[in-house]
């Protein structure tokens, strides 16, 4: 996974200086954040409730034509699902809301098509680290947390998934964007009990930036 990281950082270091010697149009930095509505969903996760919580990172857009841009982002993701509504059994005796907190950092390398000034459509891979893993009984307040360690996790460290999105950027540099993302291969990790459960990661993002 460290190869990988270091690989993905080689490899946007070298598109930015390619794109800032051959293109005349400015590159442009900026910061994003808004909400996460995640859950997991595959043959054995039919009715799981989403879990809300909040993304925060960077992104750059790169020009490679009048309406064309490659955007590389890295930002937190907080995802998972609200377990509550499958919790049939009892098992965790609450009534309480409870959510299974799966957290990754996300690294997308998208492809941006503008169909108008400032309307532009995006797709490509997004490339998510896992950082943290754990049950929650009180989502709201600071108690309740049962972690997961990395040897008891049946979750696999690294997961990919596609993005298609769509965002709209005024003049100032504010941007407004709407992303969905879904994952690609199941989440768990293989020769554990979970080895032939169907989940992947679903994630639907609402959120504000500025280009600087």
């Amino acid at each position: 996974m460290k190869k990988l990281i270091v690989f993905t950082g080689v490899f946007l270091f070298a598109l930015t200086s390619v794109y800032a010697q051959s293109d005349s149009n400015a590159i442009q930095l900026g910061a994003k954040g808004g909400v996460n509505f995640s859950k997991i969903t595959g043959d054995d996760f039919d009715d799981v409730d989403a879990r809300t919580s909040f993304n925060v990172g960077l992104v750059a857009e790169l020009p490679i034509s009048e309406r064309i841009s490659f955007q590389p982002e890295v930002f937190y993701s907080g995802q998972g699902f609200d377990v509550s509504e499958i919790d049939q059994d009892n098992v965790f005796d609450t009534d309480q809301n409870i959510e299974y907190q799966l957290d990754y950092i996300q690294v997308p390398l998208l492809i941006k098509a503008y169909l108008v000034k400032g309307l532009s459509v995006e797709a490509g891979p997004q490339f998510g680290f896992k950082i943290h893993e754990e049950f929650d009984f009180e989502p709201t307040s600071d108690g309740g947390d049962i972690e997961i360690d990395e040897e008891d996790s049946y979750v696999k460290d690294f997961d990919t998934s596609i993005a298609l999105g769509t965002s709209y950027k005024f003049d100032g540099g504010f941007f407004v964007s709407a992303r969905y993302t879904m994952g690609l291969t199941s989440i768990f990790e293989d020769d554990t009990p979970f080895e032939d459960v169907d989940g992947k990661n679903e994630v639907w993002q609402f959120g504000v930036g500025f280009m600087f």
